[in-house]
């Protein structure tokens, strides 16, 4: 899906081709889309689909008529039993006259753009626009990183009470969800690094750029902060089940053995063997089941001593 607008009085004006100021966006556009905007604006197709790989890192490329800024901006994927979290490429080929951008799939951040709400964002400062659209990108880094948070806090709750294989599965993909935050995060932090060292910032712009810095390593230490978090639970339910594990075990062994006093006695009175008088007393039944029922209640009070039942 292709968009064009232009860009009047700080408003984006929809328009049907690519006039002054323009910006065009495309989201994970077809072949056709690809071959019309890389012929109109002199692009190779090589270097636009590579912006649409999602394994893509970030960097920077200077072509011969723009400069391609790529970034990782984070999404969630639904699904009807689990959230995941990912982070795929975004590109901005930055020209004289206007700017083009791609991204795999729908974000809330094009609109952000469409409606102003990212600060002193300017379409023609091309210093500046790669920093600011990472800046609005941590803001989705954080939100998302603080709402894998608050998911491990829930599920560290139900692992108080009870744990199964979908609690494990779901703890998987959080952490794989923090692997991408991790190393998309750093990847960003890479195209700063590369942008601070180009002589032409101002002060100013050093100081926005710093700002950027700032939260991007506050997002790097609070996903490692979440993985060491959800490392510690995980370990914690791999010890819970196994202690229950042994638990039943322990008292299946324990039950076992019980049992198995009344089952011995009663084979070996039951062999083919004279028992003389006391085979013939009407009470003999009663006094070996008496037996059996003596014997099982003693071993069972010895082994709740020694805490094997």
């Amino acid at each position: 899906m292709k968009k064009y607008y232009t860009l009047e009085n700080k408003d984006f004006i929809p328009c049907e081709e690519i006039k002054k100021n323009f910006w065009v966006h495309l989201t994970n556009p077809t072949d056709e889309e690809i071959k019309e905007i890389c012929e109109k604006l002199a692009i190779e197709e090589t270097v636009l689909r590579k912006t649409l790989d999602k394994s893509e890192l970030p960097h920077i490329e200077v072509e011969d008529n723009s400069i391609l800024y790529v970034i990782n901006i984070p999404y969630i994927i639904l699904s009807k039993t689990k959230k995941k979290y990912r982070a795929f490429p975004f590109g901005m080929f930055l020209f004289k006259n206007g700017i083009l951008t791609v991204s795999t799939n729908n974000h809330p951040i094009i609109q952000d753009i469409l409606e102003g709400k990212i600060n002193n964002l300017d379409f023609n400062n091309h210093e500046t626009f790669p920093i600011h659209i990472i800046g609005k990108s941590m803001e989705y880094y954080l939100k998302h990183l603080n709402e894998i948070q608050e998911d491990i806090r829930l599920k560290e709750r139900d692992l108080i009470k009870a744990s199964s294989n979908k609690d494990l599965e779901h703890l998987l993909t959080l952490q794989k969800s923090l692997l991408y935050f991790t190393t998309s995060l750093q990847g960003n932090r890479a195209v700063l690094e590369k942008i601070e060292n180009n002589n032409k910032l101002t002060s100013k712009e050093i100081d926005i750029l710093r700002d950027v810095q700032i939260e991007i390593k506050q997002g790097i230490e609070m996903a490692n902060i979440c993985r060491e978090i959800l490392e510690n639970t995980m370990n914690t339910y791999s010890s819970i089940i196994s202690n229950n594990l042994n638990d039943i075990m322990k008292f299946l062994t324990s039950i076992t053995l019980v049992i198995s006093i009344p089952t011995m006695i009663a084979s070996f009175l039951g062999m083919n063997v004279s028992l003389g008088e006391f085979g013939t007393d009407p009470y003999s039944f009663a006094i070996i089941i008496a037996l059996s029922f003596i014997i099982a209640i003693i071993l069972i009070v010895i082994l709740k001593k020694k805490n094997l039942l």
